[in-house]
């Protein structure tokens, strides 16, 4: 109990002490600038339209990845089936090669 109580304060002063990272996002305006309501209420709009256009791709990319790895899984699911046919198929040809093998020794 002691232990994550020092832990939680460590992790605590540790975040106050690290400065912050500001994040810029290449498309975005900076919207406190402007002075003027109306201007700041467009420069927002067109931010969010930017985020959601990004949004949008980022989607689109995705799908399309998983797609792609939904073809793959689904072509080596049909290979391992084949494959497994194909050990199948051998091993009763070992069989059928043992029992013929036996008679003759004896």
């Amino acid at each position: 109990m002691r232990t994550n109580v020092s832990l939680f304060a460590a992790l605590l002063i540790a975040a106050f002490i690290a400065p912050a990272a500001a994040q810029d996002i290449r498309g975005l305006e900076v919207c406190t600038a402007e002075k003027q309501m109306d201007r700041r209420t467009g420069c927002l709009q067109a931010n969010v339209e930017f985020l959601h256009q990004a949004l949008l791709k980022q989607a689109r990319e995705s799908g399309s990845k998983l797609d792609a790895a939904s073809r793959d899984l689904a072509a080596a699911k049909a290979e391992i089936a084949a494959l497994k046919t194909t050990l199948a198929k051998l091993e009763g040809e070992i069989k059928e090669m043992k029992a013929k093998a036996e008679p003759a020794k004896k």
